[in-house]
């Protein structure tokens, strides 16, 4: 069975995603103030090799960028923000629809995986990134949901 990162595309897909997902949050007047004091200069190659490792493709993002501890860390320490989190996810369902995925089950999975990221993973240390522990894995997730182990 492919994995979702070869049924969406592979790489050229993630990093279009990540490009259209981008634009969407910067323009958001909620989200878009995460962004304003600027962002990594690589942000959509990063994001999109994060998101194609978790989603079956190769460990891009643990090989060149970091593990899950250190993206994690990014997002913590900034207390609730449930709107902020909704608002991201919205985004990413129209970046879905900018880069054409439109039909199931592609889309509904990889909408659960992006709510799910954004609900738990990143949202989990909202105190402090002082808070997130050292050598977390980078969770996987496949057609049937986060991948155990």
């Amino acid at each position: 069975m492919q994995t979702v990162y070869e049924a969406a595309g592979g790489a050229d897909f993630f990093l279009a995603l990540a490009k259209a997902w981008h634009v969407r949050v910067v323009d958001d007047e909620v989200v878009g103030h995460a962004f304003r004091r600027g962002v990594h200069p690589e942000h959509t190659q990063r994001l999109a090799a994060y998101w194609s490792e978790a989603l079956g493709g190769p460990p891009l993002y643990s090989e060149s960028y970091g593990d899950e501890s250190s993206v994690v860390r990014m997002h913590s320490g900034n207390g609730p923000h449930e709107e902020m989190n909704s608002r991201a996810i919205t985004c990413f369902d129209r970046a879905l629809t900018d880069v054409g995925v439109v039909d199931d089950p592609l889309r509904t999975v990889l909408h659960d995986y992006f709510a799910w990221a954004t609900n738990n993973s990143m949202a989990r240390y909202e105190r402090s990134s002082d808070d997130v522990p050292a050598g977390l894995s980078l969770p996987k997730w496949s057609w049937d949901g986060l991948v155990a182990g």
